[in-house]
């Protein structure tokens, strides 16, 4: 787990130098003060990397849960990574892919001559899990999740890959395949996410749960309102009305879009915008037309909300769509929301969205372990009995 360069330091990566993406890893060297550095390359070719300096404690070593995230966040270097041009987000599409980090300490002046380094392989798909199209039938019983990645950027199995190493069989589809598609879409139909809904009913003994983020929240609640099966559904940092494109089933418009005034987005000196409050007022009367019909869902829901979201009000949205269920009489939801985070909250120990705020990663933390003990209360099959498949 180390490669020492200079005799007097020696890094050690514990409790082992490979890994699966969201387990935690300590990181400790022997010197008084140094400068420790982490650096990797996403699938896209583009370099992250983050630094701080540490000191030592009385016995002499360096542990980064004593550094310049003590108390908070240990994996801060992990974390912290970013790249050199602003506004980046790191991309991790295909699961076989490990995500490789180097780890250096450097002594203290400047740039610092490196002392020694280390590498982290950290892994998105282990060694139980089997990836492939899907086909056929699987025997059961299993908690099945359609995981919908964000609208836009393609298909990401990150996310889906590491809930598979739970237990869940996941199936993963894209709003739209690519970014060019996504930029030419007119509307949106139920159509294509209930032939994923319907290939998992027809599994033997199978619970079917929906995982959603940003602009897929209100694909993920019409599903969950509209389609008969859904169980468990998670939203994050969603909205509680259809938005952006009209929404159909079967060739019948069932949902108009809630839409954006440009006038009131903001730019911001950096070069990101400010669309927090960019959405025209959803509880209006001409725009009351466009919220999802949750009311009449039969499955359990945990909302999910980061009061710093500048990309839309998430908070604002949970308020009201649990105002609504709570005026029908519901009681099928939980609801969780994060003070200090931004709109990007994915699995954690991964180079942060910069655009996004975090709670130098405790957010992401705490909700990936929420999203799991969710589906596992209120998907009726065991997971830890299931080989898990992606």
């Amino acid at each position: 787990s180390a490669a020492t360069i200079s005799s007097q330091v020696r890094l050690r990566l514990l409790p082992r130098a490979r890994c699966m993406f969201d387990e935690p890893v300590q990181v400790k060297a022997r010197r008084q003060v140094v400068t420790m550095r982490a650096r990797t390359t996403d699938d896209k070719g583009l370099v992250f990397s983050s630094s701080a300096t540490y000191k030592a404690d009385g016995s002499g070593e360096i542990d980064l849960e004593r550094g310049s995230y003590a108390g908070v966040e240990p994996m801060g270097l992990l974390w912290s990574m970013r790249a050199d041009t602003l506004h980046n987000r790191f991309i991790k599409t295909n699961s076989l892919n490990h995500h490789v980090v180097n780890f250096s300490v450097h002594e203290k002046a400047g740039e610092g001559r490196m002392l020694a380094e280390a590498t982290n392989e950290r892994l998105l798909i282990g060694d139980r899990v089997n990836r492939h199209p899907i086909k056929g039938a699987y025997p059961g019983p299993f908690p099945a999740l359609l995981d919908l990645y964000t609208f836009g950027g393609g298909l990401s199995e990150k996310r889906a890959s590491l809930l598979a190493n739970r237990g869940f069989v996941v199936l993963t589809v894209a709003l739209y395949g690519h970014d060019d598609m996504a930029r030419n879409i007119k509307e949106v139909h139920l159509d294509y996410f209930e032939e994923a809904i319907e290939f998992f009913k027809k599994q033997d003994k199978v619970s079917v749960g929906v995982l959603s983020f940003s602009k897929t929240g209100d694909v993920a609640l019409s599903i969950a309102s509209y389609l008969p099966g859904v169980e468990a559904t998670v939203g994050i940092n969603g909205c509680c009305a259809n938005t952006v494109l009209p929404f159909y089933h079967k060739k019948s418009q069932i949902l108009p879009a809630l839409m954006m005034d440009i006038s009131k987005i903001v730019p911001t000196e950096s070069g990101a915008f400010m669309c927090k409050n960019g959405m025209h007022n959803l509880l209006s009367e001409e725009n009351k037309a466009t919220l999802v019909p949750i009311k009449q869902a039969k499955g359990r829901f945990l909302f999910v909300a980061s009061e710093d979201d500048l990309n839309w009000d998430s908070k604002a949205y949970m308020d009201q769509t649990v105002e609504r269920l709570q005026r029908h009489g519901k009681d099928n939801f939980e609801r969780v929301s994060y003070p200090a985070a931004g709109h990007y909250l994915e699995p954690p120990y991964g180079p942060y969205c910069p655009s996004s705020f975090h709670a130098f990663g405790a957010a992401e933390v705490h909700l990936w372990r929420k999203i799991q003990e969710f589906f596992r209360t209120h998907l009726s099959c065991d997971a830890t009995q299931t080989k898990a498949r992606l």
